[in-house]
């Protein structure tokens, strides 16, 4: 943890003589109502986890398919190291701004606050909104899909098409968007925490259940493919990768700790990727050992074979429940930003949170924002390929690059120190990916746009 200036007390002076207000005193409807501080550390390992793990898990065997044994694990590890060292200097920065009595509570804020007006207002603050906004979408797209799954699972001819099974989940979602604030979720992200945990496992002794029997599928564990798209694909499998550590409202969920903060965002932390060890490393090993390079971008499609179960239907529908409803979860969590945005527009901070002037609008909105995601969810089936263009244009440069930045132009370490360097290096490595991925992705889209078609029923 880095340490404070001594002289920050003086700096705070100033500031406020220049006009920079302590946030804690002029709250706008957002932040009052939707970021309200009132959470424990363990909320906030409840949140992190929420936010970070999920069903792209999944992916990771389809990952390590792309990249080989030894490339695949060193990138899942490398990256969960560097994420976590990102999300501490994240919050290092914030806990430093909070002592000078400027507490920032979103994501543009800290860019706006040490960056510039325009980064926090043109660059982050679109980006963070497009990013989680669509999160929301895939998520939704996700949770029709588990829908379908079960549906074909117990009736194989049944008529219903895929948009229908996203009518409906979408339907659960604007009624779970209700709810008023961050921190009223935490129950919900507990239960959220056990649910990944509990598909996880379902997932990993499914594979190696599969693996082990006489029906196993052969295993092939070379990198299909000419040295063009070996490399392209590789570089498509770091960006799925990454997306699958994102998050992009850690500041968001700092701001649910109650006051003082100092050192309760590492113990979250430390909670999430507890489960992230647990997790990550179980779903990708065991998938990618038991399938090799025939892992499919979801490893749930690989337990279908040739249209048949690989798995009793029963543990199959288990799992898909698991994933099911923890996908509703993640949809609400990164619902929460645009939620807070409404607030701030459309509330009066003076009257009551559950007023009618204030509930009105809330109604209105968020059951709007919930209407125009499933619309789109069901208009564009193609999750796999739009994972791989967000983790490299959106979720790399918030959680992989921006950290560093911020943390360097905030504590001014030497340039002769080994963090300087180390956080210069990532920074720039990780400009490098992003750019490149992002090359890598539109060129798969580009690739499978033949395949396309609106509403399709995948």
């Amino acid at each position: 943890m880095a340490t404070v200036d001594p002289n920050s007390m003086n700096v705070s002076k100033i500031d406020k003589e220049k006009g920079v207000i302590d946030s804690t005193t002029e709250l706008d409807a957002g932040a009052l109502f939707v970021l309200q501080s009132k959470g424990s550390w363990i909320h906030c390992g409840f949140h992190l986890t929420t936010s970070i793990v999920g069903p792209v898990i999944f992916s990771l065997p389809f990952a390590l398919a792309l990249l080989g044994w030894v490339p695949g694990v060193l990138i899942i590890t490398l990256a969960a190291l560097v994420t976590f060292y990102a999300y501490n200097l994240l919050s290092a920065v914030l806990e430093h701004h909070e002592k000078l009595g400027k507490r920032q509570i979103r994501f543009r804020d800290m860019a706006r606050d040490i960056l510039g007006p325009g980064w926090g207002k043109f660059f982050v603050g679109p980006l963070q909104f497009s990013i989680c906004y669509g999160a929301v979408i895939g998520c939704t797209l996700l949770g029709g899909q588990s829908l379908k799954f079960i549906y074909l699972l117990y009736n194989s001819n049944g008529t219903m098409q895929l948009y229908q099974f996203i009518i409906i989940f979408g339907a659960a979602t604007l009624f779970l968007a209700q709810m008023p604030s961050f921190h009223s979720l935490r129950h919900i992200n507990l239960f959220s925490l056990i649910l990944c945990l509990a598909y996880s496992a379902c997932v990993a002794a499914g594979s190696i259940h599969t693996g082990k029997s006489k029906n196993a599928p052969s295993k092939d564990y070379s990198i299909k493919g000419s040295q063009e798209n070996q490399f392209f694909s590789a570089i498509n499998a770091i960006s799925i990768i990454s997306t699958t550590y994102a998050s992009g409202i850690i500041p968001e969920i700092q701001a649910t700790i109650a006051p003082p903060i100092k050192g309760k965002m590492f113990k979250g932390l430390c909670i999430c990727y507890a489960v992230i060890g647990s997790t990550y490393f179980s779903v990708g090993i065991s998938g990618y050992w038991s399938f090799g390079n025939q892992a499919q971008p979801t490893i749930l499609a690989n337990f279908m074979g040739d249209g048949q179960p690989l798995l009793p239907r029963w543990f199959l529908l288990l799992t898909n429940i698991f994933t099911l409803m923890q996908v509703t979860a993640i949809a609400l969590i990164y619902l929460q930003p645009t939620n807070e945005v409404f607030e701030k527009w459309f509330a009066d901070p003076k009257m009551d949170q559950f007023s009618i002037r204030n509930v009105v609008p809330r109604l209105i909105f968020r059951s709007l924002s919930v209407i125009i995601a499933t619309f789109l969810a069901a208009m564009l089936p193609f999750f796999g390929d739009i994972m791989a263009f967000f983790g490299a244009f959106g979720c790399i440069p918030l959680d992989f690059i921006l950290p560093m930045v911020f943390y360097n132009v905030t504590f001014k370490p030497s340039k002769k120190s080994l963090v300087f360097w180390g956080n210069t290096l990532i920074a720039v490595a990780s400009t490098l990916l992003a750019a490149v991925g992002a090359v890598a992705s539109v060129r798969q889209i580009v690739l499978d746009a033949r395949t396309y078609s609106l509403f399709a029923d995948v």
